[in-house]
């Protein structure tokens, strides 16, 4: 049985930590993404770890954010986040969607900190345009890491480029 999502934030002297666990889907990608766009903008960011060491399973758009943060990372600081995980099914994951090239995947580390903040899922009063444009955001950085992805998300990008 997955349990259900979380996902907590943490600044150590400029390097941010964001600690997934359980079953990460996409109403706590919409607060995750609120907080990337402070992170980049922070005073003294430099680079990012993403603990997924209780992480049981990371939906798509969560990836998508992933991958703009490794994207955005490299573009302002020449840096590649680090992952932390064992679980061979998200290691599997990272490897088939090309994240292997943007970010080093590590299989523990020593974080040593404890002052975590929990993002909370927006309301589901979320506006829908909103929404469609952080998947559609999301996606998008996902088929910039390899010719694969482009094929397993353009009837996803497609549709929501044309909304009905």
């Amino acid at each position: 049985m997955i349990n259900n999502g979380e996902i907590k934030v943490a600044d150590k002297d400029g390097v941010f930590i964001i600690k997934m666990t359980g079953d990460v889907r996409l109403t706590l990608s919409l607060s995750l993404d609120d907080f990337l766009e402070e992170m980049f903008t922070s005073e003294g960011f430099s680079s990012v770890i993403f603990d997924l060491s209780e992480a049981e399973a990371i939906d798509s758009t969560t990836l998508g954010l992933m991958a703009k943060v490794s994207l955005k990372g490299r573009a302002l600081h020449h840096m590649d986040p680090i992952v932390i995980t064992r679980n061979p099914m998200i290691i599997r994951l990272l490897d088939s969607m090309g994240f292997s090239e943007i970010l080093q995947i590590v299989e523990s580390a020593q974080i040593g900190h404890d002052d975590f903040q929990v993002l909370h899922s927006p309301d589901l009063a979320f506006d829908e345009e909103v929404v469609r444009q952080k998947v559609l955001e999301a996606h998008k950085s996902l088929v910039e890491l390899n010719d694969d992805n482009k094929e397993v998300f353009k009837e996803l990008i497609q549709s929501l480029e044309s909304p009905k």
